[in-house]
């Protein structure tokens, strides 16, 4: 039976090198999948899901007014699609949520979403809320802090490496933008400091 998959993370934890693999061991069995990524983050160029390590692939982008079940039924009607995979599935609007899980109930087709969970602010995306909802198995995609414990969190910092405590929910960026820390270290960064005795 297909299932509504979310694989989450912080920044930089290697979803897309997860999901290219995902995608590589559908193709070496001679099963299609179809790919999608926002069109709104073009870091790996128009069209292209691509992961820190070098490797990517070919993908169709989706902007937040596309209808994704309509899409993946035209893709199917050019040949067989054996799983969807979703990129950067923090910006599906809850819509879009919806109907990717109509794709897994009512076309049976497996459908894998790799995303943030929260933004710099410490909350939920739109779209990764509904996936948390909705989503038959979730799956954490893990990285660390510079402390060594698990990073939860992620902090976005301007030009001058300051860290910006406000700001639009989206703001495209990488390393030089973002980094990933444990929920402790975040709330240090965002100006919670610790009670004294913290460690």
């Amino acid at each position: 039976m297909a299932k509504l998959y979310f694989n989450f993370s912080t920044m930089n934890a290697g979803k897309s090198t997860v999901l290219l693999q995902a995608a590589h061991n559908y193709r070496e069995r001679g099963m299609e999948s179809y790919l999608l990524t926002a069109r709104l983050d073009t870091r790996a160029g128009e069209g292209r899901i691509a992961s820190r390590i070098g490797i990517g692939a070919e993908a169709d982008m989706f902007d937040a007014g596309d209808d994704l079940f309509a899409m993946i039924e035209a893709r199917r009607a050019r040949g067989s699609v054996a799983c969807v995979f979703i990129d950067e599935a923090q910006f599906l609007t809850p819509e879009q949520v919806w109907q990717l899980a109509r794709v897994v109930d009512d076309l049976n087709v497996p459908v894998m979403c790799y995303g943030l969970r929260v933004d710099f602010r410490g909350e939920l995306f739109p779209g990764s809320a509904t996936l948390l909802a909705l989503a038959d198995e979730m799956r954490e995609v893990r990285t660390i802090c510079h402390c060594g414990k698990k990073a939860t969190m992620v902090v976005r910092r301007d030009g001058k490496g300051r860290v910006a405590t406000a700001g639009a929910q989206v703001q495209i960026g990488g390393n030089e933008t973002y980094e990933s820390l444990c929920r402790r270290h975040w709330r240090e960064e965002m100006g919670d400091r610790p009670v004294d005795g913290d460690t």
